[in-house]
């Protein structure tokens, strides 16, 4: 015969819990329902913790759980689950148990927040199994005045099928109302209490269930139940319930029905005031602080095999806190109209939509509401919010929550010491509100916004206090991140996530810090940011500077790079529509022309450093982006720019001194490209230990000089590194300190590439009328001479493939070297190197070359160059730094190591291996380019690949604490703990791509 399941399945209502080990997958299968069930030995083996565990686990969420947003990412998850009393293929649980017990286990399986069933026969109390082979007696048939002594018939009365009926109501009632959270507690050994919450209305159901694994008759139980702290307002007794004995005979077993046990039946009560219930002997109300309402339940007569449920809400003052939060937070979401209430007393603050009050921010701003890590925040007198014995966050802003709340939110993980701290007291609420009233300004308007909110916030239940926090910023957070990407480009505002995410970097690295990074711009350039000095009650400018990497190259004198700038400026600051504080940057570099040269490390102007050959060609490379990309960008060329050194030997002038002076920016691009052309040769101010304590004696000589036959700038000696690939060795042990590892002297390909771009583009702009200058003069050999811009345009073009391009032709007349190639088709990495070998390394730098010069190259090598590059130096996120052919190739890169090894100890490798990203956008846009070259379909694949590649880097992107992506990896993408977690010429590069796309 057919084994009949009697089944509640209200609307299937399920909520799966997180999965989050590999336990119990035995026991999940697909029943003849098609519903996944779960059966566990728990019911029968007597065990009221394993029964409380697997409601908590399959029965919804957590108590308190955080509000999901509508779109987010998978998560792992246990397969929704089918909650069972008994099924037909376990044994009896009263031939295991105690027929008292039927009735507290089928109120545990009905509190789960998932499909509960049973198997006929259960509810009847039938004391054995009902074999679904052999068994051949009928059920029996429904009588509502059925005899209790009578075996065919049952009705209300029988077994506690009286009980069944009112938890199967409760339970649709539950799933219904949308009561999809769950506590579980062990009360102890034979008290289990399991609540049912609301997460709108923040009511709950309380069932307190009393199993009876052993008869009562026979077995000695306490007397004595623990009291419960109930946390609210009980409203009402739901049910009570109990197994009682009755007169009607024992059990037979009868052979034509199959039949329960007449002598039990239950005794209830359903919809009952407190002061009605038998069970309960006396309710108190006490408190645990301000925030919570807490009832007191003293049992008297919840014996073994007893329920009792109580609808609790919380207490009305509570209530209404809690409402007017929901109410407050519709402006974010209509999620939370259910439950809210309209706030009776709101602050002036509150009055005002959080977007309005946010709109008067800048993107300086932002970076306060949002980022600073904890370097930028003790520059402040702060720092990032520590929990002690856990860590501190990355950010002081709200990046800084978010990110470890898009681990936790997902999880529900009530039990992170976030949580927890958020529970035990208001010290990060007040942190977060007090961190930008402090501020002052449209700040300080957002800050007292979030402290009228945390005022009703902290005067609810706490365990409620993890969730509705959450529900706040997240608010504040996503209207900030809307109100960001409004204020950037139309590229930025109609582009895909990956593209917002990386124009958040800009906002990241992009901010003003208490003390002035930048030399002070003219007082005659109008639109400056001013300020008043805290300490002098002076007018001071503000300008934004962009810092170089995070953490380490954030604040202080280690903020702002010259070469990293404006690598990283196209991307993050041009790109995004940043162009006025882009065109501050620019202005304020041009005032620290020295020696022809722009600073390495940039250090206010004041503590300059001039030792690097590549930082002017950058910055002029951004000055030709800008009048490119800005609307009427030309302009710039006419905006005054103040000389902090009037003469190469001059000490720093202010803006108003009187041996200041001031010239167009026209003028300062002039000076450079002519002292160039003139030959750059001095001795660093102030060389020796005290400005680089590895360097040996010549490596402060500094050389940048054109060569007057090939046009190719050129420069360095084998003891200096004026290239980006800037590592100088440090260790005593392996006899390197003072040694570069990549000296890269002689022509690098990447500057003659970028004093190409900016020399044709001089040529070009003097053609329209737009810059004054077409020739340099310059004295040699005790003559002045004219050398004209086309002139040194002309002469880069002819003689780079001549001397960059190693040709396959093993009998090429241009190659002067044959003896030291190793790789055919490529381009050098430099010309005219002190150690002739190392031109014919294969690195990334030509890529960069591809991008600003695009002519010099023909289409055919460069393509064929670029496919080599692609073989042996892409990697998951960025390029290798040397071929792994070479000998010296090592990938992985640890600055702590001191051994014996020359080529490693103390990461005297940076540069000779490992994977950085900011040359990956180089190389994609260099593919993007020359495939376009060569028609539709090798565009149409190289598209295909940049995506493919790029989708790597969203990943990265999207799972980064930091919100950033690295400076460098370890070989085949492994994480380097060396490496800036987030480095602003990374995220330029990449953003650079998707826009050239």
């Amino acid at each position: 015969m057919l084994d009949v399941a009697r089944v509640a399945m209200p609307s299937l209502y399920v909520v799966a819990e997180l999965f989050t080990g590999s336990e119990d997958l035995d026991n999940v299968f697909v029943n003849k329902l098609g519903i996944t069930s779960l059966i566990r030995e728990a019911m029968s083996a007597g065990d009221s913790h394993e029964e409380g565990r697997l409601v908590y686990r399959y029965g919804g969420e957590p108590v308190g759980a955080f509000v999901q947003p509508s779109l987010r990412p998978l998560v792992p998850s246990i397969a929704h689950a089918m909650f069972l009393d008994v099924t037909h293929d376990n044994e009896c649980p009263i031939q295991l148990r105690s027929a008292y017990d039927s009735l507290p286990s089928s109120a545990i399986v009905s509190m789960a927040c998932c499909c509960s069933g049973s198997t006929r026969g259960y509810d009847e109390m039938v004391p054995h199994q009902i074999s679904v082979v052999k068994e051949e007696r009928f059920y029996p048939k429904w009588n509502p005045d059925a005899k209790a002594s009578s075996p065919g018939e049952v009705n209300l009365k029988t077994g506690i099928i009286a009980g069944k009926l009112a938890l199967n109501k409760m339970h649709q009632d539950l799933a219904s109302k949308g009561f999809n959270q769950v506590y579980v507690d062990q009360v102890d050994e034979d008290v289990v209490a399991v609540t049912r919450h609301c997460p709108s209305t923040h009511q709950s159901v309380v069932a307190v269930c009393r199993t009876a694994f052993h008869n009562p008759k026979h077995h000695q139980y306490r007397k004595e139940v623990p009291p419960m702290f109930i946390p609210g307002k009980i409203d009402e007794v739901v049910l009570e319930a109990r197994v009682i004995d009755r007169q009607a005979g024992t059990y037979k077993k009868c052979e034509k029905y199959i039949n329960g046990m007449p002598e039990y039946t239950v005794e209830i009560k359903e919809h009952i005031q407190l002061k009605d219930s038998g069970i309960v002997k006396h309710a108190g109300v006490t408190s645990k602080g301000s925030s919570e309402f807490v009832q007191e339940i003293v049992f008297e007569r919840l014996t073994p095999g007893s329920v009792i449920a109580f609808r609790v809400s919380l207490d009305p003052r509570a209530q209404e806190l809690v409402g007017v939060i929901r109410h407050h937070l519709i402006q974010f979401s209509p999620k939370y109209k259910l439950g809210s209430l309209p706030d009776q007393h709101t602050p002036t603050i509150l009055e005002t939509p959080l977007a309005q009050i946010m709109s008067k921010l800048t993107l300086a701003d932002m970076n306060m509401l949002l980022f600073r890590c904890d370097s930028e925040e003790q520059e402040e007198g702060g720092g990032c919010y520590n929990i002690p014995s856990w860590t501190s966050f990355k950010y002081g802003g709200l990046q800084g929550l978010m990110s470890v709340m898009a681990d936790i939110r997902p999880k529900n993980d009530l039990g992170h010491p976030v949580c927890d701290n958020l529970r035990q007291g208001d010290w990060m609420i007040d942190y977060v509100s007090n961190r930008l009233v402090s501020r002052g300004g449209a700040l300080g308007e957002v800050g007292k916004w979030l402290e009228g909110m945390f005022h009703y916030l902290k005067h609810i239940p706490r365990y409620l206090i993890p969730c509705y926090f959450d529900a706040i910023l997240v608010g504040a957070y996503t209207t900030a991140l809307d109100i960001t990407f409004n204020k950037m480009s139309c590229f930025v505002q109609n582009g895909s996530t990956f593209v917002k995410l990386l124009a958040l970097g800009s906002v990241q690295m992009c901010g003003v810090g208490s003390f002035p990074a930048l030399p002070p711009l003219s007082l005659a350039l109008p639109d400056v940011p001013y300020r008043l000095d805290k300490d002098t009650g002076k007018k001071e400018q503000c300008c934004v500077s962009l810092a170089a990497g995070l953490p380490h190259f954030s604040s202080g004198i280690f903020r702002c790079w010259g070469r990293d700038t404006f690598i990283a400026l196209r991307g993050l600051m041009l790109v995004t529509g940043r162009h006025l504080e882009a065109r501050n940057i620019i202005l304020a570099f041009a005032g620290t022309l020295r020696h022809g040269l722009i600073p390495n490390l940039l250090g206010e102007g004041i503590s300059a450093r001039y030792n690097c050959r590549d930082a002017v060609w950058w910055w002029l490379q951004c000055i030709q982006d800008y009048c490119t990309l800005v609307p009427e960008g030309t302009a710039v060329l006419h905006c005054p720019v103040v000389r902090m050194y009037p003469h190469d030997d001059s000490e720093p002038h202010a803006p108003g001194t009187p041996f200041s002076f001031t010239q167009p920016l026209c003028d300062v691009i002039h000076e450079a490209m002519t002292r160039h052309m003139q030959g750059i040769d001095f001795r660093e101010r102030n060389a020796g230990p005290n400005i680089d304590m590895h360097m040996k004696d010549e490596g402060f000589n500094v050389v940048a000089k054109v060569n007057r036959y090939t046009g190719f700038v050129y420069g360095g000696n084998r003891f200096n590194c004026g290239t980006w690939m800037d590592k100088m060795g440090e260790s005593d042990k392996a006899r390197n300190k003072g040694m570069p590892a990549t000296p890269r002297d002689g022509s690098a390909v990447e500057m003659v590439g970028l004093c190409k771009s900016a020399v044709r583009w001089l040529v070009e702009l003097h053609k329209k009328g737009l810059f004054p200058h077409s020739s340099m003069k310059i004295h040699r050999d005790g003559k002045e001479l004219k050398v004209s811009y086309e002139d040194w345009n002309h002469k880069i073009q002819v003689n780079f493939e001549k001397n960059f391009y190693v040709s396959h032709d093993e009998k090429d007349p241009d190659e002067k070297h044959p003896d030291l190639v190793h790789k055919r088709g490529i381009y050098k990495d430099s010309h005219g190197a002190s150690s002739p070998w190392c031109d014919y390394q294969l690195r990334p730098n030509f890529c960069i070359a591809m991008v600003v010069a695009p002519e010099l190259f023909t289409v055919e090598r460069a393509w064929k160059a670029l496919e080599v590059a692609e073989k042996k130096l892409l990697g998951p996120l960025g390029m290798k730094t040397l071929d792994p052919d070479d000998m010296v190739y090592c990938g992985v890169y640890d600055n702590a190591l001191d051994n014996d090894n020359y080529n490693v100890a103390r990461g005297f490798n940076y540069h000779q291996g490992p994977e950085w990203l900011w040359p990956i956008g180089y190389f994609l846009r260099a593919k993007l380019y020359f495939a376009k070259k060569l028609g539709k379909e090798t565009y149409d694949q190289t598209v295909y690949l940049v995506k493919s590649i790029l989708s790597q880097h969203y990943v990265h992107l999207e799972r980064s604490s930091w919100k950033g992506l690295p400076e460098l990896t370890n070989e085949n993408g492994q994480n380097c703990p060396f490496s800036c977690e987030s480095q602003a010429w990374s995220i330029s590069t990449v953003l650079e791509v998707l826009h050239d796309m």
